[in-house]
This record gives structure tokens, C-alpha cells and sequence, in this order.
């Protein structure tokens, strides 16, 4: 039984921030202590104070939005680059979208690219379940004939059409119902028909399932706008649960870097980023808590597929860096909320996204002070296209543990 103890550390999460120890046993928590005079040895020892003063300890951070493009997409990104892109950036859980090919519409599909990914044994991988077979919109995929149990033992913890939606209304709400019905929220990523309306439209669906609606990528100051109204009119016992994230590029990049690199080419992506006044939109709604989790969007491309217009960007790797260099006044503490605890609640996993005695011991270790500058050919992932290229960024990612182990 190996144990690892993290010694003279600034801890931090979404409550607290104090100096001292952490003690991991196996893969979990074993025990936090205050006093670093009084801790005892273990087998590895790792001090914090080799690290210079701004090293900080904290939650491994929790992604509720990427794409691996496996299977079907090696040229774009592998199971294996994305994963170590993913604890180079300090991830120790992601959920990954259905955009597949095939797409993972079946529970067979999904446990079989969970089993590739824990045999590598670096982050824990929840594929999503689109929402209709092959994502095509016309029949429900195999969500309606699965149970709770069968769900959580093909480790789903989210559904999603992607970039799609579904423009049936009433095969909307249906998949809306049937995960309901199982529990788990359904991520809507508001493309079909603009951002805006979208937006509203799985919100009013989402009222009429029931469920629990996640809305993915915010980017305008309208979309934010109507998610605070609707979360500040919801009464208390409506059965819907509404949750929203925003993404690390649309903190921190806007409509003139998407021209600087080409917007129908290297700067395409979707949603596009926005002007100045969307971006501080979504700070404010990060801050006032309208926006609930920050999530990367990760969605790689070889050059080709960028030059011939194919949209996203690469964004593990970055995240925090881009993050704590754009929200700099919103603190550790609430930006940790954001990376890691409250995506916790929104898949609901009890286990993680905390640092407590009991927990998971998903921890990510970071230099708040340290200035690099970011350089795509040094990404782990094969997708090299970043709105951040170039750009000095402060801090950095420097271990993520996984379940204990450091990886």
C-alpha cells in the first residue's frame, strides 16, 4: 500500500485556503493536516516548498465538454493524445462527445471506448450517449431501452447531441424525458438557429421535460442574460434544474484574434468567438455565478482539416493558464468551483472535484506565478490550433494525480 504525502503546500478549493499537508493512501484522501510539523513519513514525500512559494494544490480539474475524435478521426486526435493533452492540463475526468464515427449511440459503443481508456490509466473517460440513433435526428437512440444501472455501468454521466441539437420538438423533449428518466442532464449546445434562440428554445423544451439542461459554450451577453433571468424566476419546486458553462476561449480571446488568424479557417469555431462586450459578459456571469462551470470545448484538427475550415480549437493544455490569466480578480477559490467542484455536482460525482478526507485523490498541483508562453508544437494533443499561440499566459500546470497516482 504506497502513500504519498504533499508537504508545506498552499491548499486550495471552493472553500478552502490554508497551508499544510495531504496525506493520499491508495487512491484516496487519507488525511489533511494543518500542522506541517506533525505529519508522518511515507513513502514518497513531496515537498511544496521545492516548488517556490506561488505552488499551489488542488482539485484536478473536471471537463464537461471535449472531443477525442475516436473512434474514426486519428488524423485529428487519438485516445492516447488526448488523454495525456488532458493531465497535462491538470484534467483528471472528462466527458467526451458523441461526434464519433461511429457515433457512440449505444451502451456497447460507449463501454467499449471506457475499457481502451482506463487500460491506459490516465484520466476517467465519460463518453457521452447522443440523443438519436447516428445523431440524425429522426429516431431516439438507445437511451429509451436503458436502465439507470446500465447507464452509470457504461460510466455515462451526461447526454448530448452535439453541435447538432435535435430540430423535432417533440423528439426533443422525448430525450429530454428519457433523461430524465435516468438521471442524468442533457448538454444542448444551442448551434441550431443561433446562439440566442437556441438557448431559449432548450430552456422552454427543457420546462416542459422536466429534466435537468445543460447548456454548453455560452458566449453572448444575451444568452447569459436570459439564463440569469430564467434561473432568478425558477420557483423552487419546478422539477428543472438548468446548469451552463463557458469556455476558456471565449474568457479569453474575441472576434479580432478569430480575423488575425482567419475567420473561416484557423479562427473558425463554434460558437465564434464574440466582440470585447460578449467577453466581459461572460466574466460577469462567471463572477455573479449565472455561469456555473468552466469547460474546454477541446476540439482538435489536423492543419488540413483547420485550412479547409473544419472549427474548434485545441484546449486542454491550456485552460487554467488562460483562465487564471483572464480572471485574475475572481480568486482560487471560486475559479477552482468552477474547474472542479461544480462540475463535480453537475454529473454528479460525490467523489471528486473537493479536497477532503474521504475523497478521490484527483489533485492537480499548480505554479500561480509562473509566465510561459504557449507553443502548439509542444501540445501532447495532435490538434495544434490555439487562439492563444504565442501569448504569455500565468500559470501552469506542474503534476496531476489521478485516483493517486501520479500521472
Amino acid at each position: 500500500m504506497e502513500n504519498i504525502l504533499f508537504r508545506n503546500f498552499r491548499i486550495v478549493d471552493e472553500t478552502n485556503d490554508f497551508f499544510g499537508s495531504i496525506i493520499v493512501v491508495n487512491n484516496v484522501i487519507k488525511k489533511i493536516v494543518k500542522d506541517t510539523n506533525n505529519v508522518p513519513d511515507a513513502d514518497i514525500t513531496i515537498d511544496g516548498r521545492g516548488f517556490g512559494p506561488s505552488a499551489v494544490l488542488m482539485p484536478a480539474f473536471i471537463d464537461l465538454h471535449a472531443h477525442f475524435r475516436e473512434p474514426g478521426f486519428p488524423q485529428k486526435e487519438t485516445l492516447e493524445s488526448a488523454a495525456l493533452a488532458a493531465v497535462a492540463g491538470g484534467f483528471s475526468s472528462v466527458v467526451c462527445m458523441a461526434n464519433t464515427n461511429p457515433v457512440t449511440d449505444t451502451a456497447e459503443k460507449v463501454r467499449a471506448l471506457k475499457a481502451r481508456s482506463d487500460a491506459l490509466g490516465l484520466i476517467n473517460l465519460h463518453p457521452v450517449l447522443s440523443l438519436t440513433k447516428n445523431m440524425d435526428g429522426r429516431e431516439l437512440s438507445e437511451i429509451k431501452s436503458l436502465s439507470k444501472n446500465e447507464l452509470a455501468a457504461a460510466g455515462v454521466l451526461m447526454l448530448s447531441e452535439d453541435g447538432k441539437d435535435v430540430e423535432d420538438d417533440n423528439l426533443f423533449i422525448a430525450a429530454m424525458e428519457e433523461a430524465k428518466r435516468l438521471g442524468v442532464p442533457v448538454s444542448c449546445h444551442c448551434d441550431l438557429g443561433g446562439e440566442n434562440d437556441a438557448t431559449r428554445r432548450a430552456i422552454e423544451l427543457g420546462k416542459k421535460a422536466g429534466g435537468h439542461i445543460h447548456i454548453a459554450h455560452v458566449s453572448t451577453k444575451e444568452a447569459a442574460d436570459f439564463i440569469r433571468l430564467t434561473k432568478k424566476s425558477l420557483p423552487a419546486d419546478t422539477g428543472f434544474t438548468l446548469t451552463c458553462e463557458a469556455t476558456p476561449h471565449h474568457i479569453g480571446a474575441t472576434e479580432e484574434d478569430a480575423r488575425r488568424m482567419g475567420d473561416k479557417t484557423f479562427g473558425r469555431v463554434n460558437p465564434s468567438l464574440r466582440s470585447e462586450a460578449d467577453r466581459q459578459a461572460i466574466i460577469a456571469a462567471l463572477h455573479d455565478g449565472t455561469i456555473d462551470a468552466i469547460a474546454t470545448d477541446h476540439a482538435p484538427h489536423s492543419e488540413t482539416d483547420k485550412a479547409a475550415g473544419s472549427p474548434g480549437f485545441t484546449g486542454l493544455e491550456t485552460a487554467f493558464a488562460v483562465c487564471h490569466s483572464h480572471l485574475a480578480d475572481i480568486g482560487l477559490q471560486r475559479l477552482s468551483a468552477l474547474m472542479s467542484a461544480n462540475p463535480a455536482r453537475i454529473l454528479g460525482l460525490q467523489d471528486r472535484g473537493r479536497i477532503a478526507e474521504g475523497l478521490r485523490a484527483d489533485l492537480v498541483m499548480v505554479d500561480t506565478g509562473a509566465v510561459w508562453k504557449v507553443e502548439p508544437e509542444q501540445f501532447k494533443s495532435r490538434g495544434k490550433c490555439s487562439p492563444f499561440a504565442g501569448k504569455e499566459l500565468r500559470g501552469k500546470v506542474l503534476m496531476t494525480l489521478n485516483g493517486g497516482k501520479i500521472v
